[in-house]
């Protein structure tokens, strides 16, 4: 397995129990901004699960997804401009 290059950032903005990945080291945000908890790195280890400490999203590693996937496909969380940044 190749190593990450960048740790995805994964938000639960629809508030579903379980979020499948295809990466076993993450950030958690809760939610998109301005609504997210602080960014928790979580690693699964040689588990294949684990759970937000702080919003309680159990996260589930499947293997078939890609680093940049997620079921559902919104959980990944996509930021387009830098914090403060102005709109384009």
């Amino acid at each position: 397995m190749a190593a990450q290059t960048k740790v995805p950032h994964l938000v639960n903005d629809k508030g579903v129990d379980k979020i499948k990945i295809g990466v076993k080291e993450f950030q958690c945000m809760g939610a998109s901004p301005p609504f997210d908890h602080p960014h928790v790195f979580l690693d699964m280890g040689d588990e294949t699960q684990i759970i937000c400490p702080y919003c309680s999203t159990l996260f589930v590693y499947d293997g078939s997804l890609d680093q940049d996937e997620s079921d559902p496909p919104s959980s990944i969380y996509v930021e387009t401009s830098p914090p403060g940044a102005p709109a384009a």
